[in-house]
């Protein structure tokens, strides 16, 4: 792989079944990827961002009801291109990442249907990045003091190591196929500060110590993981602080359109 690589992006876009999420019911849509932030709905955000990213190539939705998001213009012109596809999404996360990259080509970039401030050039600093560290896995991570320059109430909970704080940027990196044992740490969400159990599964008894402790930079942690799983797992940290805001709830919301206004005006997008 060179710097030229055109990666497939999967952006994950499913929701909880049997659950209408609170900001999807506010809305008035049947689910959370086509709430409109700052007058377009997420999902659209999203593929518009890794649309005019230089590194993708093709584009697959992971989605449970995809016709909602199919009839959205700019993704139904990327159908009619043929560079946008949709994958059935399953009743968990990992399945749902081996379904959107069944018979893809690799290297895959993941992604999030709420990761609505990622800009094309995140995209591409995270793609860069991970091949010129020749990552067979990867995260996406930005440091604490640059979420918080980005707004203060963008983040609550950072993962604590010895060269600082981190969050996690819903960025995810497939080298290969033999990169999807790597999912397995997705398989109960990535929301691993809230739930510690999420880590022993995942990491390890000794790693969630050393996690908990602090007392361990994050390229230890990720060597440590990268024995677990026999594959280069690496953390890269991205230069900007939006990256690791995303929509999760109400506040999280209101953070991103007040971000959207500022760099876009006080009208609605178009």
């Amino acid at each position: 792989m060179t710097q030229n690589t055109k990666v497939t992006a999967l952006i994950m876009a499913g929701k909880r079944s049997g659950v209408l999420d609170p900001l999807a019911a506010n809305a008035g849509v049947a689910q959370k990827a086509v709430v409109p932030v700052h007058g377009i709905p997420m999902v659209e955000r999203v593929v518009k961002q890794v649309a005019a990213c230089d590194k993708v190539g093709a584009i697959r939705i992971v989605a449970h009801e995809p016709d909602e998001m199919a009839a959205l213009p700019s993704i139904a012109a990327l159908i009619e291109e043929g560079r946008l596809s949709f994958a059935e999404g399953k009743f968990n996360l990992v399945d749902s990442v081996f379904s959107g990259a069944e018979g893809a080509e690799f290297p895959i970039l993941i992604t999030t249907a709420d990761n609505c401030l990622v800009t094309p050039e995140g995209y591409s600093e995270f793609v860069e990045k991970c091949l010129a560290n020749e990552a067979g896995a990867a995260a996406g991570l930005a440091r604490k003091q640059d979420v918080i320059a980005a707004d203060p109430q963008g983040q609550k909970k950072f993962y604590e190591f010895k060269d600082g704080g981190f969050s996690n940027c819903n960025m995810y990196w497939l080298g290969s196929t033999k990169a999807l044992s790597a999912a397995e740490i997705m398989r109960h969400g990535g929301q691993f500060v809230k739930f510690p159990s999420r880590i022993i599964k995942a990491f390890g008894f000794m790693n969630l110590i050393r996690f908990r402790l602090g007392n361990g930079s994050k390229e230890k942690l990720f060597e440590q993981v990268s024995k677990r799983f026999g594959i280069k797992l690496v953390p890269i940290e991205l230069s900007d602080g939006h990256y690791a805001i995303d929509v999760d709830n109400q506040r999280t919301y209101d953070v991103t359109e007040k971000i959207l206004k500022r760099r876009e005006g006080d009208g609605a997008a178009g």
